[in-house]
């Protein structure tokens, strides 16, 4: 299945193939993220850090499920703007597209920031705007030298964090048995009785799903894809299911480790486990990893998701048209790269310090995307294609639509409130378009 079938012009490179797209999803998701938000779910969760990333991942597998579905149906850049857009209607597209946005377009300031938090204790004399800068211009020229080139470096980033990974939780294990922290492991990061209430870990997922956004951003790529129409989807949920696992693996070791433990502050709580299981030199490999996982690898791909995203929008005239413009040469949205990078500086700047505020906001983002994607499923493939397989394509999105509902409602009221002002801007600027400039987008509906 072609973009041609869908009334688009083949612009992009197909070069990408399973291997380029699982490593894509496991560098955007960061094996090692917990280490920058650590801290933030064990004070949510009240030291139940693994049971939230347990869940989190429960959640994402019933959405990995319908971005399959979704990516088969539609294999065309957008991720949920296109699936929503044809799977329900263009104006559900567009807010759909709208919401995912807020995740996109914050998350690369968001992982600016946690890497401006990391390199603090280590270069006190440098202040956290000028790391964020830095990192945002190492990000654009990659970027803008090509999907080829971003798919290498990828490669060499995710084997050094699994090996950093793979030191901690040796060493964790170690120490643990050495008597460290709760002496072995237990099963208190996974279930307390004593402090176990629903509302109170959802709550903490909030901040945990932040992790898992990413295995998402593959099927920003279904046009630069060479190995078929389910390519994508096995990508999205192998890479969901491998990253996930090491979340609890390795906050499970954390958490034991912590026991008894006093933290200098949320943002470094981390790096203060790996000082119990190996000594200093281990705190600041994983402070340094987190810097180069969360300012270079992650953001790299986030920045690179988002273009493809304004990318598809402003090709259906949902967004001004400059946003669509592909570098003749390099065959990369350059326009869209650059308008990331500007965007990111600014919100970079403007929530520097506000790490806990600005994750939530990113994940409401993300998860009322989810929410209308699990929605696109069923109306697509039941109510319009009259699909028997009603596992797939009614029980799986009904299951995920519940899960991820809950973890919203349970969500801190700011970011529910910041949330719906972005949305509120949404609409403002739909009405505008449409009312004012008379912009209505016609599409080829076939699949």
């Amino acid at each position: 299945m072609s973009v041609e079938q869908f009334g688009y012009k083949q612009e992009l490179h197909r070069v990408l193939t399973f291997k380029d797209l699982l490593i894509y999803g496991m560098i955007f998701m960061v094996p090692i993220a917990p280490f920058g938000v650590f801290g933030y779910v064990w004070d949510g969760a009240k030291g139940m850090v693994a049971l939230a990333y347990l869940i989190g991942m429960v959640a994402m597998f019933f959405t990995a499920m319908s971005y399959w579905s979704m990516s088969r149906a539609f294999p065309v850049s957008g991720s949920v703007y296109a699936y929503a857009q044809r799977g329900i209607h263009p104006m559900v597209g567009f807010f759909a597209g709208w919401l995912i946005l807020l995740d996109y377009i914050l998350v690369p300031s968001l992982l600016y920031i946690v890497s401006a938090a990391a390199l603090a204790p280590m270069v006190p004399g440098v202040p956290t705007w000028v790391w964020i800068v830095g990192f945002i211009a190492i990000n654009s020229l990659i970027n803008l030298r090509g999907i080829t080139f971003t798919a290498k470096a990828n490669n060499t980033i995710l084997v050094a964090e699994i090996i950093v990974l793979a030191v901690f939780v040796v060493l964790g294990l170690i120490a643990l048995y050495s008597g460290a922290g709760a002496g072995h492991l237990t099963l208190d990061p996974l279930y307390n009785p004593q402090k176990f209430s629903l509302p109170l870990v959802m709550g903490a997922v909030s901040i945990a799903v932040l992790s898992f956004l990413g295995f998402d951003g593959i099927s920003t790529l279904s046009e630069e894809t060479k190995d078929g129409a389910d390519t994508v989807g096995k990508a999205s949920l192998v890479a969901l299911i491998l990253v996930g696992s090491l979340f609890i693996l390795q906050t499970w070791i954390a958490a034991d480790l912590s026991q008894g433990m006093t933290f200098s502050s949320l943002d470094t709580a981390f790096y203060d486990a790996a000082n119990t299981a190996g000594g200093q030199w281990l705190k600041y490999v994983t402070m340094w990893s987190t810097v180069i996982s969360w300012g270079i690898a992650n953001a790299l791909v986030a920045q690179a998701a988002v273009s493809r995203i304004l990318f598809a929008m402003a090709r259906d005239k949902q967004l001004p048209a400059l946003l669509a413009k592909v570098h003749p040469r390099l065959k990369t949205p350059y326009v869209s790269t650059l308008f990331v990078a500007v965007i990111s500086l600014a919100s970079g700047l403007w929530f520097n310090g506000d790490i806990d505020n600005l994750s939530r906001l990113v994940n409401f983002g993300a998860l009322m995307g989810f929410l209308v994607l699990h929605v696109a499923v069923i109306n697509h493939y039941v109510i319009l294609q009259k699909s028997r397989n009603l596992v797939m394509h009614l029980l799986f999105p009904l299951i995920g639509f519940c899960i991820i509902g809950f973890v919203i409602y349970e969500m801190d009221a700011e970011a529910k409130i910041l949330g719906i002002s972005w949305l509120g801007i949404g609409i403002v600027y739909y009405l505008v378009m449409r009312l004012l400039f008379k912009r209505n987008v016609v599409l080829n509906l076939e699949s």
